[in-house]
């Protein structure tokens, strides 16, 4: 008949022989550790392990896509990885690399190229507290100077390291950050939405729901910079001012805002899709 240790069928000798067994296999352990100290050595093992598994889950664990990004990264954390590509004057798609060229990025581990190899492996970031004017997307007129922002920012941060600080997740899935990126000569940290501001290529986020700025003191130092562009007449804001003297036929413009541009184009594809039968 079938029986097992536990088992009250088992003929109480054989019980009692394997319960002998046991205990000679588990002396030495037993032993060992009933020395003084001797316990010491595999706490710490085990304490290391699980401190280790921690270490990587909080800062070398990959993040694959915005759907991987944790809320408790909103506000307290920050995403290091490579931009793979760039959709607009304001947003691009990070491919995160966690722990940097000290993790092994670069020499141990590569970022893929092909974008077949990026599909679903990168997350995709709108830079807080700025507006780039609107590309000509799903049929619709482009404004001016959406390319040049687009163009700008390629240059800026395309196959670049950047590090995103993370505020939230917008109505797209994507990630709302302040980028920051290092450039050569002196490879000094840039903010960059002040250079998209500087460079006229950008206003600040006007909405009056869900504008992240990292802060009331950087909203103010985006202002200011927008400001300044404006009265020096970069980029878009050249329109504002015209041909001058050198180029009288070109005619000052009024400057719609990105925000003003979508609003319009809202409330018009609104207008004709209740005047559709």
């Amino acid at each position: 008949m079938p029986w097992s240790l536990g088992s009250s069928s088992a003929p109480s000798g054989d019980k009692d022989d394997i319960k002998s067994k046991l205990s000679s296999w588990t002396k030495p352990i037993r032993d060992h550790l009933s020395e003084g100290g001797n316990w010491i050595a595999p706490v710490i093992a085990a304490g290391a392990t699980v401190g280790f598994w921690s270490f990587y889950k909080t800062y070398l664990r990959r993040i694959p896509n915005s759907a991987h990004v944790s809320t408790r990264y909103f506000h307290r954390r920050s995403l290091f990885g490579k931009v793979t590509s760039v959709g607009d004057g304001d947003g691009f798609h990070l491919y995160h690399t966690p722990g940097g060229r000290l993790a092994g990025w670069g020499w141990l581990r590569t970022v893929p190229k092909l974008r077949k190899e990026l599909k679903g492996q990168t997350i995709p970031i709108r830079i807080a507290g700025v507006d780039a004017p609107e590309g000509g997307h799903f049929g619709r007129t482009a404004q001016p100077f959406a390319a040049e922002a687009q163009k700008f920012l390629d240059s800026h941060i395309l196959n670049r390291r950047v590090r995103a600080y993370v505020w939230r997740r917008d109505q797209y899935d994507r990630i709302v950050a302040t980028v920051y990126v290092r450039r050569p000569p002196f490879f000094q940290r840039k903010d960059v939405s002040m250079e998209l501001l500087k460079q006229g290529f950008a206003t600040t986020y006007e909405a009056k729901t869900g504008a992240e700025f990292g802060g009331p003191s950087k909203e103010i130092e985006y202002k200011v910079a927008e400001e300044v562009a404006r009265q020096k007449g970069k980029g878009m804001w050249s329109l504002e001012k015209g041909g001058g003297f050198f180029h009288p036929s070109k005619k000052a413009q009024a400057i719609e805002s990105p925000m003003a541009y979508k609003r319009r184009v809202k409330l018009a594809e609104k207008q004709q899709r209740n005047l559709d039968p």
